[in-house]
């Protein structure tokens, strides 16, 4: 497994979820993972060893629940479906590993979701979000929904796109068991920045932003990338007035870290004899009263 031995926990009991659940399924997750397949993560250092951050990666099997988070240098927190909720399987397990659950019918009950997602990023942490809300049936990159955008811009939070390949050989759709022995590649972009994009409060700067990461996620994974979202309905409600472009083809760099930008630091537990190299990522600044819009995934 390339670039992602170490590992620091960060306790945090106020968050969703439980630190001793968490430390001893994510250890053991991390050394299964290794034996059982072929993981490659590059772009590592792009992800902050301090501080807050979005983590947007495609999404094409569940188990890119298990590897993108086995390979990530720190714990981090998720938003998945309430149907996770139903199953004997998960409904026990996931919200203590600090899932947090959201009615994807949009409206009010996804907003739930988003202002926990918004406190985990608050105090520090690494916040896991699918920004095409459901799984691809078709292998191609889907059109992002504007969740994960508008959480970057109200915490002050950088977006770290993710590519990974492989997981859809290992778990295809509908079928339970993982099978071993294959590759699976997981990529991690330069950070994305809000305040790269223009006011906040223009929704139009939402779906600007949100395109810039899906354009960035399909150079990293090497899907197509089509102008639909994935799932059976072709648009969603929470972006109605905000859907005018796709990815822009031109764009070549993501966007550059604006300087001056404060340090933040959050509680680490170092359970390995070292780690990467230290990064820092921005403090989140006074965050609005609420988003509009919907979470989703």
């Amino acid at each position: 497994m390339t670039s992602a031995a170490q590992f620091r926990f960060e306790r945090a009991p106020s968050m969703p979820g439980s630190d001793a659940t968490s430390r001893v399924v994510l250890g053991g997750l991390r050394g299964l993972i290794h034996r059982l397949w072929d993981v490659e993560a590059t772009g590592l250092e792009h992800v902050p060893l301090n501080g807050p951050a979005i983590i947007c990666p495609n999404h094409l099997s569940f188990c890119d629940s298990v590897f993108v988070p086995a390979v990530l240098p720190r714990r981090t927190w998720a938003i998945g479906k309430a149907e996770y909720m139903d199953s004997w399987k998960t409904k026990h397990l996931f919200p203590a590993m600090g899932m947090i659950p959201v009615d994807r019918s949009g409206g009010s009950k996804s907003m739930v979701a988003l202002d926990a997602a918004a406190e985990v990023l608050d105090a520090g942490h690494l916040f896991l979000m699918y920004p095409e809300g459901t799984r691809s049936r078709s292998g191609n990159l889907h059109k992002g929904r504007t969740g994960a955008a508008r959480l970057a811009m109200r915490c002050g939070a950088p977006i770290i796109p993710v590519g990974h390949s492989g997981t859809l050989e290992v778990q295809p759709p509908d079928q339970f068991k993982m099978t071993t022995g294959k590759k699976v590649t997981v990529n991690f972009g330069a950070p994305i920045h809000a305040a790269d994009f223009g006011n906040p409060a223009d929704p139009r700067v939402h779906r600007r932003m949100i395109d810039a990461v899906m354009f960035e996620i399909a150079k990293l994974s090497g899907q197509t990338y089509v102008n639909t979202y994935a799932g059976a309905k072709a648009e969603a409600s929470d972006d109605v007035g905000t859907r005018p472009t796709a990815p822009d083809q031109t764009i070549t760099v993501a966007p550059t870290r604006p300087a001056g930008r404060p340090k933040a630091m959050s509680p680490l537990i170092d359970l390995s004899n070292g780690g990467p190299s230290k990064t820092t990522a921005p403090t989140p600044p006074t965050r609005p009263r609420r988003l509009e819009g919907s979470a989703g995934d």
